[in-house]
C-alpha cells in the first residue's frame, strides 16, 4: 500500500493529467468549431466544405415554356418570399447586371430591398447573413473606370460577394479587387456604404470594418469570383490564378462550351466534347497548382464527379433540378 506522501503525489498527478486533458479538449474542439463568418460563404470555404447555391428566382418563362407563354409577373416582394422559402442554398446569386447594367441595376435593387425586409439574418449557431447576394459584374477590360463605379454600386446594396467575368489578364483581376476595397484598405472603391450596413445587421463604423476583401483581409467578408471564359483567358489562367486576392476561380463552362463549338453542314452546333472538357480541366488544373477554390455550375447527375475532380462551389438555376442538385450534393458532401 502507498505511503500517504506517495497517494498525494499519484493524486496531483492525476489531477495535473485531468486538466492538461480537458485543455487537449477544448482545444481540440475550438480547433473543430465552425468558423464564425458573417458571410457564409467564406466559412464554409475555410472549413474546407463545398458551398452550393442558387439562381435567384426571377420572372423568365421556366425551361420548356411554350414560347407563346405569357412570362411571369411576380413582384420583388413575391420574388424575395421566394427565395427565403427555400432553406438550403447557401448564397442567392444573380448575373442579370452583367449586361444593360443601367437597366437591370434597379431590378435588382427592388429585389435585394425586399430580400432586406425578409428575415435575412440568422443568429443560429452563430450571427451571419442566411441569404448572402453575389452578383455579376459586366466586363471589367473595355472601361475600367465604368466597372469599378458599378461595383461600388453593388456593394453599397449590400453584396456579399462580385463575378467578374470574362477575365482575360491578371491586371482585370487586380482592377476589380481594387475597386472592392476601400482606399484605407489599399482600392479605390468609393468612400459610400449605401444601405449594406442594413442589409448586413451592423452599423456603418462596423460594416467599414468588414467590409473587406477575403482573403486578401483574413478577416473581411466580402469574396470575388473570377471567370475565365475565352481561349484567351485560357492562355493566360494561371497568370490569372496567381493573382492574389481571388476567392474562387471558374471555368464559364457555357460560354466555354459556345467557344469550343462549330456549326454543322445541317446548320446545328457541334461541340467539341473533347476540348471543351480540356477547357474545363485547365482551369481546375490553375486552381489546384495556385490553391485557389474552383467553382463549376452543375447538375445533379454530375455533381458527385466534380467534388471528386476538385471543384468545391457549385451554382445551379431556381426550380426542382437546382434543389435536386443541393440534395445530392449535400448528402455527398455529409452536409446534414
Amino acid at each position: 500500500m502507498p505511503s500517504t506522501s506517495m497517494a498525494q503525489t499519484i493524486s496531483n498527478c492525476l489531477r495535473a493529467a485531468s486538466v492538461v486533458g480537458l485543455a487537449l479538449v477544448a482545444s481540440s474542439t475550438l480547433a473543430d468549431a465552425p468558423t464564425q463568418r458573417l458571410n457564409p460563404v467564406i466559412g464554409l470555404i475555410e472549413q474546407g466544405k463545398p458551398v452550393m447555391g442558387l439562381y435567384a428566382p426571377s420572372n423568365r418563362k421556366p425551361p420548356g415554356a411554350a414560347a407563346d407563354a405569357p412570362s411571369p409577373k411576380k413582384s420583388p416582394a413575391e420574388l424575395a418570399k421566394e427565395t427565403v422559402s427555400y432553406k438550403l442554398s447557401d448564397f442567392v446569386f444573380d448575373g442579370s447586371m452583367e449586361y444593360k447594367f443601367d437597366e437591370t441595376l434597379p431590378v435588382f435593387t427592388d429585389f435585394a430591398k425586399a430580400l432586406n425586409a425578409e428575415h435575412h439574418l440568422d443568429k443560429k449557431p452563430y450571427p451571419h447573413i442566411a441569404y448572402p447576394m453575389i452578383v455579376k459584374i459586366h466586363e471589367i477590360a473595355p472601361d475600367p473606370e465604368l466597372a469599378a463605379k458599378h461595383i461600388g454600386q453593388q456593394l453599397d446594396l449590400g453584396v456579399s460577394g462580385i463575378m467578374f467575368v470574362g477575365v482575360e489578364s491578371p491586371e482585370e483581376v487586380k482592377r476589380g479587387i481594387a475597386a472592392m476595397r476601400y482606399p484605407s484598405q489599399g482600392g479605390t472603391r468609393a468612400d459610400s456604404v449605401g444601405s449594406a450596413p442594413k442589409y448586413w445587421g451592423l452599423n456603418e463604423k462596423q460594416y467599414r470594418a468588414k467590409a473587406d476583401l477575403w482573403p486578401l483581409n483574413p478577416n473581411g467578408e466580402l469574396i470575388n469570383w473570377v471567370v475565365v471564359e475565352s481561349k484567351e483567358g485560357l492562355k493566360h489562367v494561371r497568370d490569372i490564378a496567381a493573382v492574389k486576392g481571388i476567392g474562387v476561380l471558374w471555368p464559364g463552362a457555357g460560354t466555354l462550351r459556345q467557344v469550343f463549338s462549330t456549326t454543322g453542314a445541317d446548320g446545328k452546333r457541334v461541340v467539341d466534347e473533347q476540348a471543351w472538357e480540356g477547357a474545363i480541366q485547365s482551369v481546375l488544373s490553375a486552381c489546384k497548382e495556385f490553391k485557389v477554390p474552383c467553382g463549376i455550375p452543375t447538375t445533379p447527375d454530375q455533381i458527385e464527379m466534380r467534388m471528386r475532380q476538385g471543384f468545391s462551389v457549385f451554382v445551379m438555376n431556381w426550380g426542382e433540378a437546382g434543389f435536386k442538385t443541393i440534395e445530392v450534393g449535400r448528402k455527398a458532401a455529409d452536409r446534414s
